[in-house]
C-alpha cells in the first residue's frame, strides 16, 4: 500500500526538478521518508556499501554529466564515512547535494540513537551547511540548497533534516529552478590579457576541469585553434583538445613550462599541480617574478602567468598574477577572442614556437615506444598502458584511483574526447574508483569504463564491487600490483635508507575478491598475458578485474611530491 505524502516527496521531486536521476546512498532508518519519497517520485535508488562510494558516485555523476548529484546519508556515522567525498566535491568545485538523516528533535539532547549535530563538522568543506527549519520548509530548504551547488564556483552543500520532520506531512513546492546568470568578466581585464598575448613569444594555455564543467569546451578549442596557441590539459581538462591535435603538447609539458613568456591557466588553481604558479627556470628563461641579475638571465623577460577562473574566489592569492579574470568561462573565452584581435595578435607570430613544442612532444611519444612495449619481466608498468590503448574507444571513460600506477596514466592516456576522465583531483583522496565507476557506468551506459587502481587504492572500496554485480553495472578494473604504497615506499627509502608501512601483500589476488563478489577476473604476470586480458574483460559483459603483477622496483619518475 502506498504510504502517505510526507516531506521525504517533496525533498525528492526539487531533486527531479534540478535534474537529479539518481539517489545514491547506504541504507539508514533515519532517512526512509527519502527513500519512500524516491519510489513515489520514480527516481532511481542505487545503494552502496559504505558512504564514502555513495558520495563519490554523486560527485562523478556531477562531474560527468554536468548536472547536480545527489546522496543520501543516514544520521552520525553514516555522514562521517562521506566526510571524505564531500571533501573531494569541495576541491573539485562539483555540484553535490548531500541530504542527511539526523536524530528526531522531539529526543534531541536526550542521547537518540546516532544523535549528532552534523552542519558545524561539514562547514569547512561545503558552500552551504545547513538543517531544515521543519516540514513545512523541506521544499524551499531543498531548493536552497540545489541553487546554491549548481552557482559560480560550484561545489557541495549539505543538508539535514531532523526524522520526525522527514515523516511530517510538508505542502506542495512549486519549484523554480534557476540558471545561474553567466558572470560577464571585466573588459578591462580581458583587454590586459589580450595585451600580455600581444607582447608574448611563447605563450602557452592550460586548460583545467572548470572549462569542462563550465560547459565552455567548445570555446576553449576555438581560441585555441584560432590564435594558434599551444594547450596543456589539467585534470577534466583532458581531451578539450583531442589525443593527436596539433596544438596539444601535453608531453613537452615540462618544456613548455620551463621557456614559456607567458603562461595563461583557465579553469584551474594554481596549486602544486601547477608549481604553485611559478614557470620558467630553466635553458637561460627566468622563473615568475625573476628580476634578472644573473649573467645570461637578465636579459630574458620572466615569465608572466595569467590567471583565469568562473568566480572570483577562485583567482590566486597566493601570488600576484600579471594579469586575471573571472566570469563565465565561455563568455571570457569569447570577450578574450575579440579583444586578441583589437590588441593586434597575430597567430603566426608564435609559429615556431608550436613547432618547437610539437617536435618536442613528438620526440617524447617516440621515446617511449620501447617501455610500452617492454617485454621485461617483472612487467614494467608502462606495457599496461601499451595494451590499454589498442583497445580504448574513442568514448571510453578512464578512472584513475591511485598513486604512481595511475600517474603513468595521465602522462600516457590522452582522451579523444572531453568530459572522459575521472581522477581525484587535487584533494588526492584515494577510494574514489568504485564510486565514480558505479557512477560512469550509469551516466554512460554504451561506453567502455576503464578504472585504473592502484593496489594501495583498491583496499579502500573495492567491497563496492558487490554494488556494480548486484545493479548489473559491468566496469573493467586494472590493478596494478606492485604489492607497495609505491609513492611512499621509494621517497622514504631516499630519505632514510629503509622504509616502514609501506609494503603490501606480493601478487594479492585482488581478482579473485571481484570473482567472490559475483565478478569475473584474473591474475597476469607475463607481459604477453595483459592484451588478451583485457580483451576477455571487455568482452566479458560483467565487473572484471585484470590483475597485473608489475616490478616493484620501477618508480614513476616525479618531479614533485605535492607538498
Amino acid at each position: 500500500m502506498e504510504s502517505a505524502k510526507h516531506a521525504g516527496d517533496a525533498a525528492v521531486a526539487v531533486s527531479k526538478a534540478y535534474g537529479v536521476e539518481t539517489m545514491f546512498t547506504l541504507s539508514g532508518g533515519h532517512v526512509f521518508p527519502l527513500y519512500d519519497g524516491a519510489v513515489h517520485e520514480d527516481m532511481r535508488i542505487l545503494d552502496v556499501r559504505h558512504e564514502q562510494s555513495a558520495v563519490f558516485a554523486a560527485e562523478a555523476t556531477a562531474r560527468l554529466t554536468r548536472r547536480p548529484g545527489l546522496a543520501v546519508l543516514t544520521a552520525g556515522p553514516g555522514i562521517t564515512n562521506g566526510v571524505s567525498g564531500i571533501a573531494t566535491a569541495h576541491f573539485n568545485g562539483s555540484p553535490v547535494v548531500v541530504m542527511g538523516g539526523r536524530a528526531p528533535q522531539s529526543r534531541w539532547g536526550s542521547g537518540a540513537l546516532q544523535e549528532m549535530d552534523h552542519p558545524p563538522l561539514l562547514g569547512p568543506i561545503t558552500k552551504l551547511s545547513f538543517t531544515s527549519s521543519g516540514a513545512e520548509s523541506v521544499g524551499q530548504d531543498v531548493e536552497s540548497a540545489f541553487r546554491t551547488a549548481v552557482a559560480p564556483h560550484r561545489g557541495p552543500v549539505f543538508l539535514d533534516f531532523y526524522m520526525d520532520h522527514l515523516f511530517s506531512p510538508s505542502p506542495a513546492h512549486d519549484v523554480q529552478t534557476q540558471t545561474p546568470s553567466p558572470l560577464e568578466p571585466d573588459p578591462d581585464d580581458v583587454a590586459a590579457i589580450a595585451r600580455l598575448l600581444a607582447e608574448a613569444e611563447r605563450p602557452v594555455l592550460v586548460y583545467g576541469s572548470d572549462v569542462w564543467m563550465d560547459r565552455a569546451e567548445e570555446a576553449a578549442r576555438d581560441f585555441a585553434e584560432t590564435w594558434r596557441l599551444p594547450v596543456i590539459p589539467n585534470g577534466q581538462g583532458r581531451g578539450i583538445l583531442p589525443s593527436g591535435h596539433e596544438l596539444l603538447v601535453t608531453r613537452a609539458r615540462g618544456q613548455a613550462f620551463a621557456q614559456a613568456d607567458l603562461v595563461i591557466v583557465v579553469g584551474t588553481p594554481l596549486d602544486f599541480r601547477l608549481g604553485y604558479g611559478s614557470f620558467g627556470g630553466s635553458g637561460g628563461f627566468p622563473p615568475s617574478g625573476h628580476s634578472g641579475g644573473k649573467e645570461g638571465l637578465a636579459a630574458a623577460k620572466p615569465t608572466r602567468v595569467v590567471h583565469i577562473a568562473d568566480a572570483p574566489s577562485q583567482l590566486a592569492t597566493h601570488m600576484q598574477p600579471a594579469a586575471s579574470a573571472a566570469g563565465d568561462l565561455s563568455v571570457v573565452f569569447w570577450s578574450l577572442g575579440t579583444a586578441c584581435g583589437d590588441a593586434g595578435v597575430k597567430p603566426d607570430a608564435y609559429a615556431s614556437w608550436v613547432s618547437k613544442l610539437s617536435d618536442a612532444a613528438a620526440a617524447a611519444i617516440a621515446g617511449d615506444a620501447d617501455l610500452l612495449a617492454s617485454g621485461s619481466d617483472p612487467i614494467h608498468p608502462m606495457r599496461i598502458y601499451g595494451e590499454l590503448g589498442k583497445v580504448l574507444a574513442d568514448d571510453a571513460v578512464v578512472i584513475g584511483d591511485g598513486g604512481d600506477f595511475v600517474s603513468y596514466a595521465g602522462k600516457y592516456v590522452e582522451p579523444k574526447q572531453p568530459g572522459n576522465w575521472l581522477d581525484p583531483g587535487p584533494y588526492g583522496c584515494l577510494g574514489t574508483g568504485l564510486g565514480y565507476s558505479i557512477a560512469a557506468r550509469l551516466a554512460r551506459p554504451s561506453s567502455q569504463v576503464v578504472l585504473l587502481l592502484g593496489d594501495g587504492a583498491a583496499g579502500f572500496s573495492l567491497m563496492d564491487v558487490d554494488t556494480l554485480v548486484r545493479h548489473k553495472l559491468p566496469v573493467v578494473m586494472i590493478c596494478g600490483n606492485n604489492g607497495m604504497w609505491g609513492l611512499e615506499k621509494h621517497p622514504m627509502r631516499l630519505l632514510y635508507g629503509y622504509d616502514v608501512a609501506a609494503d603490501l601483500q606480493p601478487q594479492c589476488r585482488y581478482d579473485q575478491v571481484v570473482t567472490a563478489l559475483g565478478g569475473g577476473g584474473e591474475l597476469v604476470t607475463k607481459p604477453s598475458e595483459i592484451g588478451p586480458a583485457l580483451r576477455r574483460a571487455f568482452d566479458s559483459g560483467v565487473p572484471y578485474m585484470v590483475n597485473v603483477a608489475t616490478d616493484p622496483q620501477v618508480a614513476y619518475p616525479r618531479s614533485t611530491t605535492g607538498v
